[in-house]
């Protein structure tokens, strides 16, 4: 008896130290489920947990301005998708409906509409010098026009003839107390149409200048609707990475707490606050962003959008070609070398003072009031010539003056090709430099896409990683391209 006694009070022991590592795995189990249930979505950011409770999983709310996930495009790195793990939208029709899904074409389209004041502005201005230049050309026409009168006297206007040595009185009407006159005439310009040909290279230079900045303005919004969008999807990848980072550490800290007495230490309530305010400053820019966007391509206030991350850019410009096309269709070389045109015409123009005026003129006359000298109606055809003798020497200064003028512009056209062609080369070298960037940034997200597969995909250290990298690689293609659009527009290209 005594003997199973022996044997029977470790058993009982042993029986009670394994109920009580039970209920203590249950509890821990009945925990660690707990944290991946999703909390209320009370209010956006992180919630310092209370003194006595265990700091639970955090979930980040989506912005109002931005969808949430990221944009998977067409094609992405060496023609594989871009990838962010969970934050990844394969196509459109995985987007929420009330989500606007735009490209950067679609949204550069969108903002330099006809609608545009900027982009009216411009085709206004080509327009007006247009026209101009028209009206100049139409003087080399006769101009035509015809001058009807019709007037009634109180009075007779004829003079009284009077012979004295006969006594006799005798009215003479030679202008009639009634009278109606109607003339027809055409006169065409003879020597100054060799000015009217100076006019017109005068006009043609402003239309073309006028021309070559008309595209100004587009390329201007345009540039800023590129980098605005680059900046959103800059923000949006900074977002995820602050929000995974938060995960992080609030992971740290449950484990923390787990481990030990469920307090909050003046550690952990630093660190808590310190990745509140970095998730509540990314949202904040990402909303700025999106609103600044929205307003650019005329959407509503408040659109959620969603951005398709464009193409890789691919330019094959060498640095002679792009000297070469400066010198010929750079705008300021193009304005240059027209003010040199227009200075060189009215040079020629100051020369032909020296000319006689001479006109053709020719008409048709019908009339009462001067019956007696002249008849009814009649025809007739001649010239006019007008010349000034002397001015004091105005003319022979005007002369001097625009010669030196259009030595000047002359002048002016060689310096602007120089300062073109060095401001393509520094251009260049600045694209070049931007392209050695983007491509390692590429290589480096392709590198961490390749990483990424061989961990689990809600890992936030993994995440945080891969949009940082995103984020770098999306400021290095901005820069790419704000200097390819810098280099295109030293050497004309729209």
């Amino acid at each position: 008896m005594s003997q199973q006694r022996k044997y029977a009070l470790p058993l009982q022991v042993g029986c009670r130290q394994c109920l009580i590592v039970l209920a203590a795995w249950l509890l821990l189990g009945g925990v660690i489920i707990a944290q991946d249930l999703p909390s209320a979505p009370s209010r956006p950011g992180l919630s310092l947990p209370s003194p006595n409770v265990l700091p639970t999983k955090v979930t980040f709310p989506g912005s109002p301005g931005v969808a949430n996930n990221a944009v998977t495009p067409a094609g992405g790195l060496g023609g594989e998708p871009y990838n962010a793990g969970s934050s990844s939208i394969s196509n459109s029709s995985d987007a929420p409906s009330d989500v606007h899904r735009v490209t950067l074409e679609e949204a550069q389209q969108m903002a330099t509409g006809a609608s545009n004041p900027l982009v009216r502005l411009g085709q206004l201005q080509v327009d007006i010098a247009r026209q101009h230049r028209l009206g100049v050309q139409a003087q080399y026409f006769p101009n035509i026009g015809g001058q009807l009168e019709n007037m009634h006297f109180n009075k007779n206007t004829g003079p009284v003839l009077t012979f004295d040595r006969l006594g006799a009185v005798i009215p003479v009407d030679i202008i009639g107390k009634n009278q109606t006159a109607f003339n027809f005439s055409a006169v065409q310009p003879v020597t100054p149409l060799f000015a009217i040909h100076q006019l017109v290279k005068i006009a043609r230079a402003d239309e073309n200048i006028a021309r070559s900045k008309a595209g100004m303005p587009v390329e201007e919004i345009a540039s800023k609707v590129e980098k605005n969008y680059f900046d959103l999807l800059v923000a949006q990848k900074e977002l995820i990475s602050t929000e995974a980072d938060a995960r992080k550490t609030n992971s740290k800290w449950l484990t923390a707490s787990s481990a030990s007495a469920p307090r909050i230490s003046a550690e952990q309530e630093t660190d808590m606050i310190g990745v509140e305010k970095a998730v509540v400053v990314s949202r904040s820019k990402v909303e700025e962003l999106t609103s600044s966007l929205n307003e650019m391509i005329g959407l509503p206030e408040g659109t959620r959008l969603e951005l398709v991350p464009p193409e890789p850019l691919v330019e094959n410009l060498s640095l002679s070609e792009a000297t070469a096309a400066a010198v010929t269709a750079n705008p300021e070389v193009v304005e240059a070398e027209q003010t040199a045109v227009k200075a060189h015409a009215g040079s020629t123009l100051s020369k032909m003072t020296y000319f006689p005026s001479v006109a053709i003129v020719g008409g048709y006359t019908n009339q009462n009031a001067l019956k007696i000298i002249l008849p009814q109606d009649f025809s007739y055809i001649g010239f006019i010539a007008t010349y000034t003798v002397f001015d004091f020497g105005k003319r022979e200064h005007g002369v001097k003056e625009a010669s030196a003028q259009a030595e000047a512009a002359d002048l002016a056209v060689q310096l602007t090709k120089a300062k073109a062609a060095a401001g393509v080369k520094s251009s260049y070298l600045e694209l070049d430099r931007s392209r050695q960037l983007v491509q390692l940034a590429r290589r480096m997200v392709s590198a961490t896409q390749v990483v990424q597969a061989s961990y689990k995909s809600d890992d936030p250290d993994v995440e945080s990683a891969q949009a940082k990298m995103e984020a770098d690689m999306f400021r290095t293609e901005l820069e790419y391209r704000q200097a390819y659009a810098r280099l295109k527009s030293l050497i004309g290209e729209k």
